[in-house]
């Protein structure tokens, strides 16, 4: 129903309307008795063997949505509703900014695909934490990804990562640093190993005049070469961080269907979506294998069918995230999922017990 109907319909405005319209209908849904309620009991399913307790958290499944859709933390609850265990709201910045000029998102359809310069858009750390506030999240873990004002030289940008971490410290259980964001000038470069470093370090001091431990996680670009990727991981192992996602958009162009031309005519900005995926996955078994497993790993970029949710998880990632292929397949993506990881986990159990238990004795 969601691809022949209501998919056609959603597609017929450009993205960001289509999100306000969606956002809208996620609200208006909480006004009408028991209709969240069904939204549970149709989209969410049960899967004891699939939990997580990963970063002092516990994980009702390994799915989360992407930073980017929840951008102001406004329907973190609703989304709930679909079966993601956790949603990374933001990113947030310590001031509000009105991102780039539009149009700024667009629809690469032959691909399965999105390219956004949005430019984080965003209300600001305080806006979100008064909507924390206002409605506590309910059965979901809030990951909280902050940067810098697009204003802010790289070289002050610790310091509106200390001002976003110390306000929403409180707020969210886990925190995302978003380092990688290809829409925003020169942002990329603080994945250079030296400012990367005094980040952390600014970050990692706030947390421990903090009562409560919660995580702090990297997000990086698959653009960046494996020659920096190796200096994060160690610098990662000897500093505190506890994981890293992987990964952001790509400035990449390669592999589309759609005619260069008309790529070529919507500018800069970053790629999501089906051609993401393979780099995704790649950098995700590269730093499992580098680290030994040793970092935690949120894996997110491109993944549109469940069957590479579990590539995925089998390359090394703890958690999966998804965003365009949520936009793509709609509101029971979440559900097909988990529901085709819970029978290869039954499958992979059966042929291990077969293997183990040839002649079927006990």
């Amino acid at each position: 129903m969601y691809k022949f109907l209501i998919r056609p319909i959603l597609f017929l405005f450009n993205p960001e309307r289509a999100y306000k319209i969606i956002f809208s209908l996620l609200k208006f849904s909480r006004h009408i008795p028991g209709l969240q309620h069904l939204l549970r009991l149709l989209y969410r399913v049960k899967t004891p063997t699939l939990e997580r307790d990963l970063f002092g958290l516990h994980f009702k499944n390994p799915i989360g949505i992407a930073g980017g859709l929840d951008k102001n933390a406004e329907c973190y609850n609703d989304l709930a509703c679909f079966g993601f265990s956790f949603v990374e709201i933001g990113s947030l910045t310590p001031k509000p900014q009105i991102g780039n000029p539009k149009p700024r998102c667009f629809r690469l359809v032959k691909d399965s695909a999105i390219i956004n310069r949005m430019g984080i858009n965003n209300l600001g750390v305080r806006n979100a934490i008064d909507n924390l506030r206002a409605t506590p999240p309910r059965d979901i873990i809030i990951a909280a990804n902050i940067s810098k004002n697009s204003i802010t030289s790289n070289e002050d940008a610790a310091v509106d990562y200390e001002k976003a971490l110390t306000l929403m410290y409180d707020f969210a259980d886990m925190t995302v640093l978003n380092i990688s964001c290809p829409n925003v000038k020169n942002l990329t470069e603080l994945q250079d190993i030296e400012m990367l470093s005094n980040i952390i370090d600014k970050l990692i001091t706030i947390r421990k005049f903090n009562d409560e431990y919660r995580p702090i996680l990297l997000k990086l670009s698959p653009d960046i070469p494996l020659e920096q990727i190796d200096e994060i991981i160690d610098l990662v192992q000897i500093t505190g961080i506890d994981g890293i996602v992987a990964t952001n958009t790509t400035r990449s162009r390669e592999g589309l269907a759609t005619p260069s031309d008309d790529v070529k005519n919507l500018g800069e900005g970053g790629l999501s979506g089906a051609p993401l995926f393979e780099k995704s996955l790649n950098m995700v078994r590269y730093i499992h294998n580098r680290s030994r497993g040793s970092i935690p790993i949120i894996g997110v970029g491109g993944i549109m069918t469940p069957e590479q949710a579990q590539q995925m998880l089998d390359a090394g990632a703890s958690l999966i995230e998804v965003y365009t292929g949520f936009i793509y397949n709609g509101p029971g993506y979440v559900k097909k999922i988990l529901k085709h990881l819970r029978n290869v986990e039954k499958e992979r159990a059966m042929a291990a017990n077969i293997e183990n238990n040839p002649s079927g004795s006990e």
